[in-house]
């Protein structure tokens, strides 16, 4: 691990409670766009059977709590995330109501603006500053375990949400769905989600308190610009599957109990590995782990392009799932280790704008692509055209901070 291990660790046995209490409360959270995901053909047929519609709900997702994060991250540093939590958990329920109401427009709204923008925005963001104040030996296999709350909603409530909506409807499984995270949700932050312990770490290969210094012997925010490119190119390829897999399964003929068993194979494969690759990285730092992360992703999505057997495609669904899994909280720990704490509260909130970003691109592009051609061939290489670009980018700040280990 890249930090200082002079300074008196802040860890305790109540850092693993917040963190997995947090894991808890964004497992609840991200499960309401799963909703979508699962309903994506219903509410399609709604609408024409244009796909790109409830897709690009589900993108406005990513995008609103991509940007609602920035401003809720400056929220939380003011008032504390416990209240951002809750405020979000408000947020999402609205969203979900309003989304009943049907496509496009209150699907729209209700997504991007209330489960994304003021919802998730204002819990997830907050979360990952929140957490990396609570830990500094294992730092990255804490941002790794509460960065699985997205695959732990998509190994659990995909399932769920097909057999509701079999029998009620996506309309009232939105609807339960809202009762069932706010009575989760906010007895969780009031009990627990109390003040962070003090830092005074400082980042160990650059950039002091004021920003002042280089970072690998470049400007701190060309390489900053760096990781944001690389979060974003990561997550376009990333949300591909996710997004579509049910209705690819469908439209190959595979039903859609086991299209959704599928989803939640690959997010479960995704939630565990994510702790193997959280230990990988308190070794080897956050670079080495993303770049060792993009290269297992790029090789699991170009298999979707080789296999429709139902067997082969669960053996690919986990194995993407068990590539792509380390990337994003490696990135954050990079943050952490190449910037000082004091940066933090924009830093990360931004790096997960780009994240949010690229996810929403991902999966809006694959629902234009799917229109387009009729088929899902074409997203998925376009994919892995965006994972190539995805691993260059990592490989050029991997061999920059070898070359300043080196030199130093």
């Amino acid at each position: 691990m890249l930090e200082m291990s002079s300074l008196q660790s802040v860890e305790t046995r109540k850092s693993w409670v917040v963190g997995t209490v947090v894991l808890v409360i964004m497992g609840v959270s991200f499960g309401a766009p799963w909703i979508t995901v699962v309903a994506l053909k219903n509410i399609a047929a709604e609408v024409g059977g244009e796909r790109s519609i409830p897709a690009l709900a589900g993108a406005l997702v990513w995008l609103g709590s991509g940007v609602g994060g920035i401003v809720m991250g400056r929220i939380a540093e003011r008032v504390g995330i416990r209240w951002t939590a809750i405020g979000g958990a408000v947020m999402i329920a609205v969203g979900l109501a309003l989304s009943t109401l049907g496509p496009p427009v209150p699907l729209l709204v209700g997504h991007g603006v209330f489960i994304g923008l003021l919802g998730i925005g204002g819990i997830n963001a907050p979360a990952y500053v929140y957490v990396s104040r609570w830990f500094d030996r294992r730092r990255g296999s804490a941002l790794a375990l509460i960065s699985s709350g997205g695959f732990l909603a998509g190994a659990i409530w995909p399932s769920i949400f097909e057999r509701v909506i079999a029998y009620a409807g996506w309309r009232q499984a939105m609807l339960y769905y809202a009762a069932a995270e706010l009575l989760l949700i906010v007895p969780a932050a009031l009990i627990v989600l109390g003040p962070p312990p003090e830092t005074a770490h400082r980042s160990a290969l650059g950039a002091t308190a004021h920003g002042s210094e280089t970072v690998l012997g470049w400007p701190p925010n060309l390489v900053f610009a760096l990781q944001a490119c690389a979060i974003f190119t990561c997550c376009v390829p990333m949300s591909m599957p996710q997004a579509h897999l049910v209705a690819f399964c469908s439209d190959i003929g595979i039903g859609p109990v086991q299209g959704a068993a599928m989803l939640s194979v690959l997010l479960g494969s995704a939630f565990l590995s994510r702790q193997f690759w959280g230990a990988l990285a308190d070794r080897l730092g956050g670079l080495y782990t993303m770049l060792a992360g993009s290269a297992c992703q790029t090789v699991g999505l170009a298999a979707f392009l080789l296999t429709q057997n139902e067997y082969g495609l669960f053996t690919v669904a986990a194995a993407f799932g068990f590539g792509f899994s380390g990337l994003v909280p490696a990135n954050i720990l990079a943050a952490r280790e190449l910037f000082p704490v004091s940066q933090a509260y924009w830093r990360i909130p931004t790096l997960l704008l780009c994240s949010g970003t690229g996810m929403a691109a991902g999966g809006w592009l694959g629902g234009v692509l799917y229109d387009y051609f009729g088929f899902y061939a074409p997203a998925f290489a376009a994919g892995v055209a965006v994972s190539m670009i995805n691993f260059t980018i990592i490989s050029t700040l991997a061999f920059r901070q070898s070359q300043t280990l080196v030199a130093a």
